[in-house]
């Protein structure tokens, strides 16, 4: 096994994609229930015909990333081995009952569970994701969005966690400690929960191997990939060459333009990626633009109209004050 450069270098989850199966209810409900901003109204760049959402605090500070690749009228998934099958906002401790109370009046099911010494608010959205808010004292440094429909002092803040399901916490734990840099925390019961040694939101990584688990389902309602932060590009490299002297199947380095990208699926099965912190959401708008106009990269600026064509119109996000082109 090669040697492990700093846990410094894999310093937080930087976003988690998933699948919707409409992307104006998911716009309706990321902004108008949960409060989350969106920052970038963009296109799949592997299928430009399908919009990619990212939702996240005020200028989306990476950490705080939750983004959506919706399909309108996909298929249901099910989330289960070999993927990423709860993701956890963090949101202050004593904004819990305002939560509980804001999710059952807009008619979801909540339940509550104590995890690690924090109580955990469990929801699915609209196409069944499974959702948790953490009430915690200690609150990332996100910054609270202007135009959400949640006081400030309520908002989330950042991702928590995440939880993975897979066939075995030692085959995928030993690559999260000796390749990724993370620290092994502690135990309850199947979940075995993972530290990232970063600053900011999106510091822990949670396996659980359920007992007789079906496999994961791709689909409405599913997580894609989790992307963990690197400093820089230079960082990224080193990466990449110690995972694939390690034996792992790694993507060539893809500019994604707010960031550079690589991936590869860890022992478990999940679709991991690695991406840069930098350059991040306002390279193509300005900050108090951001998600409103629909954001092309290049190559496919020349066919704009028809993909404005194919996608689905979009009403402005909560607290727009500019409508989108």
């Amino acid at each position: 096994m090669p040697d492990t450069p700093s846990r410094a270098a894999t310093h937080g989850i930087h976003h988690i994609t998933a699948i919707a199966s409409s992307a104006a209810e998911n716009l309706a409900f990321y902004t108008g229930v949960l409060g989350l901003r969106l920052v970038k109204r963009t296109v799949n760049f592997d299928d430009p015909h399908t919009y990619h959402l990212y939702y996240g605090d005020e200028t989306g500070t990476p950490g705080t990333l939750l983004t959506f690749f919706p399909w309108d009228g996909v298929l249901t998934g099910r989330p289960g081995l070999g993927m990423v099958t709860a993701v956890a906002f963090a949101i202050p401790a004593a904004a819990r009952d305002f939560w509980t109370r804001r999710l059952q009046a807009a008619g979801i099911a909540v339940s509550s569970a104590m995890r690690f010494e924090e109580e955990v608010i469990g929801f699915k959205d609209p196409h069944g994701l499974p959702i948790e808010l953490v009430g915690s004292e200690e609150m990332p440094a996100g910054t609270p969005w202007s135009g959400s429909p949640v006081p400030p002092d309520c908002q989330v803040r950042g991702l928590h966690s995440a939880t993975a399901s897979v066939g075995s916490r030692r085959l995928s734990g030993t690559l999260l400690t000796e390749l990724l840099g993370l620290r092994r925390l502690a135990s309850e019961g199947r979940r075995t929960r993972y530290l990232l040694e970063g600053s900011g939101a999106g510091l822990r990584y949670d396996l659980i191997d359920p007992a007789d688990a079906p496999e994961g389902v791709s689909g409405g309602g599913t997580v894609h990939h989790i992307a963990f932060r690197v400093t820089d590009a230079a960082e990224q490299l080193r990466r990449r060459e110690m995972l694939v002297a390690a034996g792992l199947s790694v993507t060539p380095v893809i500019d994604r333009t707010y960031f550079k990208s690589i991936y590869f699926r860890e022992a478990g099965g999940v679709l991991f990626e690695l991406a840069t912190d930098p350059p991040g959401f306002t390279v193509d708008e300005s900050a108090a633009d951001l998600g409103v106009g629909l954001m092309l990269p290049a190559r496919y600026e020349s066919m704009r109209a028809a993909i404005q064509r194919r996608l689905p119109p979009l009403p402005a996000p909560a607290g727009a004050t500019n409508p989108a082109p």
